[in-house]
């Protein structure tokens, strides 16, 4: 499938946040909903889930390589990441749609990518019993990436200054929905479906090769150990930062002069923006809002 011509994928204004399912939506995820709703996983398929900011590209980097690394160089070099793992519930006009671009996607096994919580995703998934990594991000961090990522994506709802995002987090007024409910919830449905990954960010920032080395073995391929550490060199973050099949710079809606798609990949760079006193009301509210659930996240490594 040719790579469309983005240049002209400027938005007049921003979309506005509304409910959806239960869900804070904007219409870009639910525009093709009737479609996404009856979407065909098949039993091959590896699906990629995550709340927006938590390691989507990384991990979706990583398992292209680990895949089909050695089978099309060029595939490396010529198509954006975008293209090779379709965001299933996107509709963006300009480029076909997540189902579309997943319907037509000539490799095997196909890889897809998701943000949409554990009770919103296709049921054929389930019902195929499709291979699912999921990745979490310890909420500070995450919402950090997300504050930065919606200022410079004209494809967001405008996420006002660092202080209001924040409060918009706590109360899960983001798209996708609260953090909390996504991550937990996803964490549950581990327990009684076996053929979930559950990775954490803070454990493929320290130390990516064992990350790749756990994911090869949950999805049953055999990589050399030289193969392996080749891919953990590619998918470091100043790496993919550089390369532009996987930094999301050919897309115009977001603006790079503001702040890029990839920013740091740190873990503990809350510490820079989160002031004491937003630091006290987010633990408080952070206890709250987990104390039912058993994940359990690292702040700092």
């Amino acid at each position: 499938m040719e790579i469309p011509d983005l240049s002209s994928m400027k938005l007049s204004s921003r979309p506005e946040l509304f409910d959806f399912e239960g869900v804070s939506m904007i219409h870009y995820f639910t525009d093709n909903w009737e479609k996404v709703k009856n979407f065909q996983a098949r039993p091959d398929d590896v699906l990629i889930a995550t709340y927006p900011k938590a390691g989507t590209t990384w991990v979706s980097y990583i398992l292209d390589l680990l895949y089909f690394g050695n089978d099309s160089p060029e595939r490396q070099t010529s198509q954006p990441i975008y293209m090779r793992v379709p965001f299933l519930e996107s509709c963006f006009k300009v480029i076909p749609s997540g189902t579309e671009l997943a319907d037509n996607l000539p490799t095997s096994p196909r890889l897809i990518k998701t943000h949409l919580p554990v009770q919103l995703v296709p049921k054929s998934f389930w019902e195929q019993n499709s291979r699912i990594v999921y990745v979490a991000r310890n909420a500070k961090d995450n919402a950090v990436s997300y504050f930065h990522f919606d200022r410079m994506n004209m494809g967001q709802p405008e996420p006002g200054d660092w202080n209001t995002f924040l409060q918009k987090f706590i109360e899960g007024k983001k798209v996708f929905g609260p953090w909390y409910d996504h991550v937990s919830g996803w964490w549950e449905k581990k327990q009684t479906y076996s053929n979930l990954l559950y990775m954490f960010y803070e454990d493929l920032v320290e130390d990516t090769g064992r990350e790749v080395e756990r994911l090869s073995s949950f999805l049953g391929l055999s990589v050399s150990t030289k193969e392996r550490e080749k891919i953990t060199k590619g998918v470091q973050f100043d790496a993919m930062k550089q390369n532009k099949m996987t930094n999301y710079s050919t897309i115009p809606v977001m603006d790079f002069k503001i702040s890029p798609f990839m920013r740091k990949g740190k873990v503990g760079d809350w510490k820079n923006h989160f002031t004491v006193t937003q630091n006290e009301q987010f633990d408080e509210d952070y206890k709250q809002k987990m104390k039912n659930t058993t994940v359990k996240f690292r702040t700092e490594i």
